[in-house]
């Protein structure tokens, strides 16, 4: 069993060797939109995910994921090549690839955090003009004091 950190340094070496060969040396016009976010590697060095996200060809696009994952499917036995010939370890990982939903999650919690100060800004104009409920002073006091 390999220690954590040679694990996490062993996933960021592939994360930059799978996004480098996926940019500069793996010609599948499928791949042009992938970008890699993230990478884990399990506790024995065998097997390894590839997180991804996929960005449309234009802003108004909505991204082909379907495409995107045939795209890397097809590339894995060359890309888990690439990663073997780069890497300095007796046994090359498996690379599996899952999408990164981490930008549309963090998307969506910007949009609860914008309407929930929309709602703070609300309710503080509120309470400036707003007066207590009852007397003006609701403590019992002694009438002979």
């Amino acid at each position: 069993m390999a220690d954590s950190a040679r694990a996490h340094r062993l996933a960021k070496r592939i994360l930059h060797i799978v996004a480098s060969a996926i940019e500069r040396e793996i010609k599948d016009p499928g791949l042009a939109y992938i970008t890699i976010t993230d990478t884990r590697v399990t506790g024995d060095l065998h097997d390894a995910t590839v997180f991804y996200t996929v960005r449309g060809k234009n802003i108004a696009d909505e991204p082909d994921t379907e495409a995107a994952a045939q795209a890397l499917t097809r590339a894995k036995g060359q890309l888990r090549k690439i990663v073997g010939d780069q890497l300095s370890v007796r046994f090359t990982p498996t690379l599996t690839f899952e999408l990164d939903t981490m930008p549309e999650s963090s998307a969506r919690m910007e949009e609860l955090l914008a309407r929930a100060r929309k709602r703070d800004a609300e309710l503080a104009k509120l309470r400036e003009t707003a007066t207590p409920a009852g007397d003006a002073n609701p403590y019992k006091t002694d009438p002979e004091e």
